[in-house]
């Protein structure tokens, strides 16, 4: 992984997933702007799919479980096209809430497979 970009992910995240709650508890239903923010944490973790296939090839291999990091990498690409179709289905404000869950959630994901890459012995 690299860290800039990893630090850049969880600040995105963090800020989309802020966004997202302080919008759906003032009231609003999700819109452009919260699916967006929701669109942009995903494409920061597809990124971060490329960067985590590339990266030992480049010879910065995990210290951590390949597994385990491919396992929380999935587990996060999967939550926001979840949270987005929930949010599409079901629109209320309580679904704007649960997008900006899926973008804290991640952003403590994003953080422990940075530990998982670069601090634990495997």
């Amino acid at each position: 992984m690299i860290e800039w970009f990893t630090w850049a992910q969880v600040a995105v995240a963090v800020l989309a997933g802020l966004f997202c709650l302080a919008y759906g508890l003032a009231g609003r239903v999700p819109n452009d702007y919260s699916l967006g923010a929701t669109l942009l944490v995903e494409l920061l973790l597809i990124a971060q799919l490329v960067v985590a296939i590339v990266a030992p090839l480049a010879g910065n291999p995990p210290s951590g479980s390949l597994p385990e990091f491919y396992i929380y990498l999935i587990s996060a690409l999967l939550l926001p096209p979840l949270a987005g179709f929930w949010a599409l289905i079901e629109r209320n404000r309580w679904s704007t809430v649960i997008l900006g869950v899926a973008c804290l959630a991640i952003a403590v994901m994003v953080y422990r497979m940075y530990q998982i890459w670069a601090f634990q012995v495997a």
